[in-house]
């Protein structure tokens, strides 16, 4: 008898602790996703769609993003550099104007360039570019996927892709691709290691003269 009371009771609390593991390991993977939404913000949500919803994968690949380019080194701009980059991005400001989808382009090629300079990698695929950006400029990179896929027709406002891209959405990428340049030009070089995270939210910066919007000049 007594034998058999041991028994349950150690059976019963086995099963106690197995449900306390399952419920701590639970509550670790809603943190961990927590900490990443906060981390990565709309790039978390873009990861999470991707992956159909998974979490799980979701949490996986941003946090091997992180160990891949979490100590990625920060160059300085060379001497001109700043003032050469404002003068090109004024230029497409002024080339959206006449053909948008060409801006856009330009645009995408100019954050393609610095970046570049900056030290993130430039001749891998377009995703792996985000990935990198992502990790330091994780609630600026959605201006660079939204050139890219403007440009294209890819978009929530576009009924079928790859047809002409609608100029409002193009303005708007623009715009906003706009906030990841400010973001590059001005990140402080460092030796490596983990780079302070942008600082968001960041105070309103006039519209940029562009058809439809308040004229402002270039910064």
């Amino acid at each position: 008898m007594f034998t058999t009371l041991l028994t349950v009771g150690l059976a019963v609390i086995v099963a106690v602790a197995f449900g306390l593991a399952i419920r701590l390991r639970q509550r670790a993977a809603a943190l961990d996703g927590q900490q990443m939404e906060r981390r990565f913000g709309p790039e978390y949500e873009r990861v999470l769609a991707r992956r159909n919803g998974d979490a799980k994968a979701a949490r996986r690949e941003l946090a091997d993003r992180l160990r891949r380019y979490g100590s990625l080194k920060v160059l300085p701009l060379t001497s001109g550099a700043r003032e050469r980059y404002l003068a090109q991005w004024k230029a497409v400001q002024e080339q959206f104007v006449e053909s948008p989808v060409r801006a856009l382009g330009e645009a995408e090629a100019l954050l393609t360039r610095l970046a570049a300079e900056r030290g993130y990698p430039a001749e891998a695929p377009f995703e792996e570019r985000i990935a990198a950006l992502s990790v330091h400029h994780a609630r600026r990179v959605q201006g660079y996927l939204r050139v890219h896929d403007a440009r294209r027709g890819n978009t929530p406002n576009t009924p079928d892709a790859g047809s002409a891209p609608d100029t409002e959405e193009m303005r708007a990428a623009l715009l906003e691709a706009r906030a990841l340049f400010d973001s590059l030009l001005n990140a402080r070089a460092c030796n490596g290691g983990v780079q302070q995270r942008e600082r968001v939210p960041r105070p309103a910066r006039p519209r940029i003269g562009l058809p439809g919007g308040t004229a402002s000049g270039a910064h």
